[in-house]
């Protein structure tokens, strides 16, 4: 389906479908995903979709890295060796199976303006917004999808090799595929405990 285009009105009408696609989302483990992922086109598109969020500003506080194919296997083999010089390597290599497995992962980098009239902090929420709208273009899709943010999303050295520049922050990895096995759900919130209507004293 076509972008609209700007200016284009944009009727805010009922759509019940969504309202259950909602109902039944989940992140699928990174584990059990596998090939085949979005290709070049399609994940274009799921991209283009994710931008799709509130940007109080029009700053577009974000950008994206791309990880695929061989590129994808060579950035994994440098945080591999990343790992095994840490002080933690047994721990920060285990982690790295979430990294490994799924076929395309994009890393969302926060890019907030500073010194803008619009806060950081509402800056850094948009880009995860854009990690939330990606998830769910990518179910919507048919794809499996886990948003993650584990040491390789703050370790200076991948930093520097992302090309995550001073002033940005990795907001999460979105690692992308086809589910091995179907997720399960899982326990949620109690929803009176975090709900409170507001009244005047």
């Amino acid at each position: 389906m076509a972008p609209p285009q700007f200016g284009e009105p944009l009727p805010v009408v009922a759509a019940p479908e969504v309202l259950a696609f909602l109902a039944r989302r989940r992140s699928a483990s990174a584990q059990t995903l596998t090939a085949p992922g979005p290709d070049a086109e399609t994940l274009d598109a799921l991209l283009t979709l994710a931008v799709r969020v509130p940007d109080h500003g029009k700053l577009a506080p974000w950008r994206f890295i791309v990880l695929e194919g061989s590129a994808k296997a060579a950035f994994t083999a440098a945080a591999e060796a990343r790992a095994a010089s840490r002080p933690d390597a047994e721990k920060a290599a285990g982690a790295l199976v979430k990294l490994r497995r799924p076929p395309v992962s994009v890393v969302v980098v926060s890019r907030p303006v500073r010194g803008h009239k619009i806060p950081v902090w509402e800056q850094e929420q948009s880009a995860g917004a854009v990690c939330y709208n990606l998830l769910l273009a990518a179910q919507a899709s048919g794809f499996g999808a886990n948003w993650i943010t584990d040491w390789y999303s703050e370790d200076a050295e991948i930093l520097r090799l992302l090309g995550v520049g001073p002033g940005e922050r990795v907001s999460g990895f979105i690692h992308l595929g086809t589910p091995s096995e179907p997720p399960l759900e899982r326990v949620r919130p109690d929803m009176g405990a975090l709900i409170k209507r507001w009244s005047p004293a």
